[in-house]
C-alpha cells in the first residue's frame, strides 16, 4: 500500500492462498478486504468506476465478515479499523463515511480495551498508532474532548517519540488546525498497530 505494487500483489496472493486452505481465517480475510479497498480506490482514481466500486464493496464486506468471525482478534480489528479510518475520508457519501469512521473508532477502542493490561509493554509504534488513530478519529467525529484525552495519553504513553511530539504540538498550538491528517509514522500507509 506504500507504492510497491509487486509486494501488494504478493500480499493479496498470500491472503487468497491462505483463505483457499482455511476459509475461516479471519485475519487473512480482513487483510484481503483491506487490499481490495486499496486496489479499488486506485482503480477508481484511474477513472474505472465500474471495476473499482465492486472491489471496494467486496472489501468492506470481507472486513465485516472477518470481524463477525473473530470479534476479539486484534489482528482482525486493526486492519479493518485502520482501513476504515483512512477510507472514511474519501467515501463520497457523508452518511457512509460517518458510519465507517464510527466503526473504525469502535475497532480501535476495542483493541485498546483488549490491550489494557499490557499496553505499556507493547512497542512504541503499536501504542502510538493506536492512540493516534483514536485521537484523529475522535477529532474527525467531532468529539474534541475525547480527542484531547487521547492526545494527552500519547504525550504520556509514548514520551520522547514522534507520536508524543505530534500530540504535544497540537495540544500547545496557539491556533489548532481544523483537521488532522495523522498518517502512520512507521512503515505502513494504512497505520496498523500490531
Amino acid at each position: 500500500m506504500a507504492g510497491d505494487a509487486a509486494a501488494m500483489d504478493r500480499a493479496m496472493k498470500l491472503c487468497e492462498e491462505t483463505l483457499a486452505n482455511d476459509p475461516e481465517n479471519a485475519e487473512a480475510l480482513a487483510w484481503h478486504g483491506s487490499g481490495l479497498i486499496f486496489l479499488g480506490g486506485q482503480t477508481m482514481r484511474a477513472g474505472d468506476y465500474a471495476k473499482g466500486t465492486p472491489s471496494i464493496a467486496r472489501g468492506l464486506r470481507e472486513m465485516d465478515d472477518a470481524v463477525a468471525k473473530a470479534p476479539d482478534q486484534i489482528g482482525v480489528l486493526i486492519p479493518r479499523g485502520a482501513t476504515l479510518l483512512e477510507y472514511s475520508r474519501y467515501d463520497p457519501s457523508p452518511e457512509r463515511a460517518r458510519s465507517e469512521l464510527e466503526k473504525a473508532l469502535g475497532d480501535y477502542e476495542k483493541v485498546l480495551a483488549l490491550q489494557k493490561s499490557d499496553l505499556q509493554s507493547r512497542p512504541v509504534h503499536a501504542r502510538g498508532e493506536l492512540l493516534s488513530g483514536l485521537a484523529e478519529g475522535s477529532f474527525r467525529a467531532g468529539d474534541s474532548a475525547k480527542a484531547r484525552s487521547y492526545m494527552e495519553r500519547l504525550v504520556q504513553d509514548t514520551a520522547g517519540s514522534p507520536y508524543a511530539s505530534r500530540a504535544q504540538h497540537f495540544l500547545t498550538a496557539p491556533v489548532r488546525p481544523k483537521q488532522l491528517d495523522w498518517h502512520c509514522l512507521g512503515c505502513h500507509v494504512v497505520g496498523t498497530a500490531q
